[in-house]
């Protein structure tokens, strides 16, 4: 029988159309969850598909949420569809290229940080007004453990940045009753994505700075392999559920034994 801890609970899925959203915003629908799904890809519509054919409930809206604007559009699109928001799950984000952080360039570097930071801190901004008149409310981020990590030192501070927002704004809101966690997760088996975050042929020196990248991952992890999609969904399920409700301003890391 599958858990109902999110029964009557509006839930805003970002980055839900594949990955690790995509497995969230399945497994909460099937928990109960009212699902409000934030992507720019059309995929997300396939993983409507699937939810509805189970006979469960979610909406997509296509917003930029690299964007203050984008994130208050899918606020705005919750609150109007479903009357509230309970939940909020940041997962944009991701690491475009890796190379030593010398081989970056300008318009790369900012690229890096519009994916990797801004998304979440500009819908934590667009949630907040929300929460706080409820006077109640969860939020989960989704960071990384790649915080010391080799070859991606702007996703790496981007993903600090997340776990900094993270405790600050527990800290903050703690007297409005949200709570604020985020996950650090750490290699995940996932598919080939359907829109790469970069589609350009990668040379030989990149294909080296990946392997490190993979190799260090597997280096720090205790468990020696990477994790699964579900095993990062299971962590994120349980800090957006009631079952964590004395738990807030944590970033818990699932990488194995990695503690990032």
């Amino acid at each position: 029988m599958i858990n109902k801890r999110f029964t009557n609970k509006v839930v805003i899925v970002t980055g839900a159309a594949q990955g690790i959203g995509r497995g969230v915003a399945l497994q909460i629908a099937a928990e109960g969850a009212q699902v409000v799904m934030a992507d720019l890809s059309p995929y997300v519509e396939e993983v409507l598909a699937e939810i509805i054919a189970a006979g469960n409930d979610a909406i997509t809206i296509s917003a930029n949420l690299e964007t203050f604007a984008g994130a208050e559009a899918v606020v705005a699109k919750a609150i109007e569809h479903y009357g509230r928001i309970d939940v909020l799950i940041n997962n944009v984000g991701g690491a475009i290229w890796m190379k030593p952080f010398e081989q970056f360039s300008e318009q790369e570097i900012i690229k890096e940080v519009n994916r990797s930071l801004f998304p979440t801190l500009w819908c934590c901004r667009a949630v907040l007004p929300e929460m706080i008149k409820n006077q109640k409310g969860t939020i989960v981020n989704v960071s990384s453990i790649a915080t010391r990590g080799i070859n991606r030192v702007p996703y790496s501070a981007s993903k600090g940045g997340v776990n900094s927002l993270t405790a600050s704004l527990a800290f903050e809101h703690a007297k409005d009753g949200i709570r604020v966690n985020a996950i650090a997760t750490g290699g995940t088996e996932a598919p080939p994505r359907k829109v790469p975050r970069n589609a350009e042929q990668l040379s030989e020196n990149e294909k080296q700075w990946m392997q490190q990248v993979v190799d260090q991952t597997l280096d720090r992890s205790f468990l020696g392999r990477y994790g699964s999609i579900q095993e990062q969904v299971n962590a994120i399920l349980f800090l957006a559920s009631d079952d964590s409700s004395y738990i807030t301003g944590t970033v818990v890391p699932v990488g194995g034994g990695d503690q990032g």
